[in-house]
C-alpha cells in the first residue's frame, strides 16, 4: 500500500495534454472562419455554444451556490473571456510563437510564486525557458500586439488560479465551470452581437465543433486537473500548449522544427514531470488531492 501511495499521479498531465490537443485542433478549425467573422466573433460564439452545451449537460443548481462560489465562477468566466479575446488580438499582430510565449508568462508566474521550494521554482523556470526556445521572439514586433500578449498572459494567470478554486469548490466543480463559461459568453456577446446576422448554418456547425474540442473539453480537462492537483502544478503543465502546437504544426502544417525547438520540447516535458512528481507527497500529506492551505 505504501508503494502505491508513493506513485506519481499522471492524471493532471494527461488532462492538460488532452486540453492542449483540443485547443490546437480547435484553432485550426476556427481559423477557417476568421476572414468571414473576425476573431472576436469567432471566440465569442464558441463560448456561447459551449455555455449552452455545458449548462444543459451539468444543470447547475444555482440556488445552492454560496456567495463565494458565485464570485469564483464569475471571476473565472471573466478571466477566460478576456484571455481568449486578448490572445486572438495578439495573434493578429504577432507571430504565433511570440503570442504563445507571452501568453504562457501568466501561468508560469503562478507556478513560480506558488511553489514553496526554490528547487521546484527552478523547474518552473526551466519550463518557461523551454517555451522561449520553442517559440522565441523575433524582431520588428508590433508594440500593440505585445501589449495584447502581456494582457492575455495576465488573464491566463487569473484563469490558472481560479481553475483550482472552481475545480475544488465544495459541491461544485464542473457545475461551477458551466456558470463560468456562461459568464464568459455574456461578457463578450455584446461586442460580437452585430456579427450574428453574418453566421451561416455551415458556420454554426464549424463553431459548434470548435466549441466542443476547443472550449468544452479543454476547460473541463483544466478544471479537473486543477481539482486533482494545484494551480501552480497546472500552471507549469500549461507549457504543453506550445509543445503540442509545435509538434502538430510540424506534422500537419509543414512548420519547421528548429534546433531550439528540439531542445525546448524535452525541457518542458521534463519540467512538467518533475513538478508533478514533487507535488505528490505534499498533496497526500494533507489527506486529499488538494494541497493544505495552512501548510508551509
Amino acid at each position: 500500500m505504501a508503494h502505491m501511495n508513493s506513485s506519481v499521479d499522471l492524471r493532471p498531465v494527461a488532462l492538460v495534454l488532452v486540453g492542449s490537443l483540443g485547443i490546437q485542433a480547435s484553432a485550426v478549425v476556427s481559423s477557417t472562419l476568421f476572414a468571414e467573422l473576425g476573431t472576436v466573433a469567432v471566440s465569442t460564439f464558441r463560448l456561447v455554444v459551449s455555455a449552452v452545451v455545458m449548462l444543459v449537460a451539468f444543470r447547475p443548481a444555482v440556488r445552492t451556490f454560496t456567495l463565494q462560489r458565485w464570485i469564483n465562477a464569475g471571476i473565472y468566466g471573466i478571466a477566460m473571456a478576456a484571455m481568449n479575446q486578448f490572445y486572438f488580438a495578439a495573434v493578429e499582430r504577432l507571430p504565433l510563437g511570440v503570442a504563445v510565449t507571452l501568453d504562457f508568462l501568466g501561468p508560469c508566474l503562478v507556478s513560480f510564486l506558488g511553489l514553496k521550494r526554490w528547487r521546484e521554482r527552478g523547474w518552473a523556470l526551466v519550463a518557461f525557458i523551454g517555451v522561449v526556445l520553442i517559440a522565441g521572439p523575433s524582431s520588428g514586433m508590433d508594440p500593440v500586439g505585445l501589449v495584447y500578449g502581456f494582457l492575455a498572459g495576465a488573464f491566463f494567470a487569473a484563469y490558472t488560479v481560479f481553475a483550482e478554486r472552481v475545480g475544488k469548490a465544495e459541491g461544485g466543480g464542473l457545475t461551477d465551470l458551466a456558470i463560468s463559461v456562461a459568464v464568459a459568453a455574456l461578457v463578450t456577446l455584446p461586442i460580437a452581437a452585430p456579427k450574428l446576422i453574418d453566421v451561416s448554418p455551415h458556420s454554426w456547425l464549424i463553431l459548434t465543433l470548435a466549441a466542443l474540442i476547443g472550449v468544452v473539453i479543454p476547460y473541463i480537462a483544466d478544471t479537473l486537473a486543477a481539482r486533482i492537483t494545484s494551480a501552480q502544478v497546472v500552471g507549469t503543465l500549461f507549457a504543453l500548449d506550445p509543445v503540442v502546437g509545435s509538434i502538430l504544426g510540424w506534422l500537419f502544417m509543414g512548420d519547421e522544427l528548429t534546433t531550439r525547438m528540439l531542445v525546448g520540447i524535452p525541457m518542458v516535458a521534463l519540467a512538467g514531470a518533475v513538478v508533478t512528481w514533487r507535488s505528490k507527497p505534499r498533496s497526500e500529506a494533507g489527506g486529499s488531492a488538494a494541497r493544505p492551505q495552512v501548510q508551509e
